[in-house]
């Protein structure tokens, strides 16, 4: 196993640098998980006759591994960043690809375990690759870049979906091997042709937490349990109340993707411009409004078109998150990244461990209280921005931070 200093990895070709490497893992990811996503709802209910109920569990079942992300920290000790982010796309795409081989409760929330393991753990030790490996102030523009790619790769799945589910009949297995397999081909291709990239910080290879980070964590926490509403709830909203069948949430999710792939870069220019704070007030300030009027939708005849709309705004709202992390490369010492980005996606998935389960009852008797308690958190997030400093960075991490931290800190 070569490995490789990554300031001499910029001699090297471009399609073995290892920004070619995160753009790879970018569109690796999204095309088992987008596939996933795309026929889940679907799936389920024609499948296993799910409910609201069924579908919460489903989610928090999924959000387990997230919880346990904090378990990337001891693997690091016997396995580099780099190989356990592709054995965990590896697992991803394996467990996608035969999910539609246990069409039961018991078979899906097994399948759906092994799948969000790998999903997870390639999140956790992406994000820390993506911070340790990319300039700081080029760090927005590149993340915009790769929100982009990701969702060029989704695209790409989806299109092949609405052109194709219907004309050739396909089954729900065959899309889940087929989008499974490429998942796992393309990482097993970034084993072969990349050597081993050496950042030249070492990483931290312990739990830590520090106080200096509190607002870090806080945001993290609230962003999990608010993402977790629209992600268990507004999809499934489209097929149970609107009649959404599997073409018409895959057009949907492209609508997404295309605005996503034209405006990700963008928005990676606009928080390198204006900076964090401004970008997290504007992406928390719009989904407050972007909940309340999901709510709405129960109190109004607005339709199905309303609802696409919203759910298309609210996805571009959350590409500024990419403000969350380039915040915390400014304040963060270079070698807390891997252990704090373990340690983020575990805080991150306290509330989605239980908030699925728990709001499947309450969705069963109040949808609309489902969307305004989002809309709730959405207004507890755009308080926690306004302590964002408008120049971040060590010894000013908020905006009632005062001096230099000390290492205990």
């Amino acid at each position: 196993m070569r490995i490789v200093l990554l300031e001499s990895a910029q001699a090297f070709p471009a399609w073995r640098r290892p920004t070619t490497l995160l753009f790879l893992m970018a569109a690796a990811m999204p095309i088992a998980f987008s596939t996933w996503s795309a026929l889940l709802n679907n799936f389920v209910i024609d499948a296993a006759a799910f409910t609201g109920v069924e579908i919460g569990w489903l989610h928090t079942v999924r959000e387990i591994p997230g919880f346990l992300a904090v378990g990337v920290i001891a693997l690091l000790l016997f396995i580099r960043e780099q190989v356990l982010g592709l054995v965990s796309l590896i697992l991803l795409g394996a467990a996608t690809a035969v999910t539609a081989w246990f069409p039961s409760l018991g078979g899906i929330l097994t399948i759906t375990m092994l799948s969000s393991i790998g999903f997870h753990y390639y999140e956790t030790v992406n994000q820390s690759l993506q911070l340790q490996w990319i300039e700081k102030k080029k760090a927005p523009q590149t993340l915009g870049w790769l929100i982009a790619m990701g969702s060029g790769a989704s695209l790409l799945s989806y299109g092949l979906l609405v052109l194709t589910w219907r004309a050739f009949d396909l089954s729900y297995n065959l899309v889940y091997m087929l989008a499974g397999g490429a998942t796992v081909a393309i990482a097993v291709y970034c084993m072969i042709a990349f050597p081993q990239f050496e950042a030249p910080n070492p990483q931290t290879k312990r739990l830590i937490l520090r106080k200096r980070y509190w607002l870090y964590y806080a945001l993290q926490f609230m962003s999990g349990a608010r993402r977790q509403i629209f992600v268990v709830f507004a999809g499934f909203m489209m097929v149970e109340r609107f009649g959404f069948d599997v073409q018409q949430i895959t057009a949907l999710f492209m609508t997404t993707l295309m605005a996503n792939i034209l405006i990700a870069p963008i928005l990676g220019r606009v928080v390198a411009y204006y900076g964090e704070r401004l970008a997290l007030i504007v992406e928390y300030g719009g989904l407050f409004a972007i909940f309340l009027m999901y709510a709405g939708l129960y109190l109004f005849d607005w339709g199905g078109a309303m609802a696409a709309a919203l759910y298309i705004l609210n996805n571009i709202f959350f590409a500024l998150a990419l403000a969350i992390k380039t915040y915390f490369q400014k304040i963060a010492d270079p070698s807390d990244i891997a252990p704090t980005a373990a340690v983020a996606f575990t805080i991150n998935h306290i509330a989605a461990v239980f908030l699925p389960a728990a709001l499947g009852y309450l969705w069963i008797l109040s949808p609309m209280a489902v969307f305004l308690l989002a809309a709730a958190m959405a207004a507890t997030s755009l308080g926690l921005s306004l302590l964002v400093p408008r120049h971040p960075e060590p010894g000013h991490e908020t905006v009632l931070a005062r001096g230099l931290p000390t290492p205990a800190e």
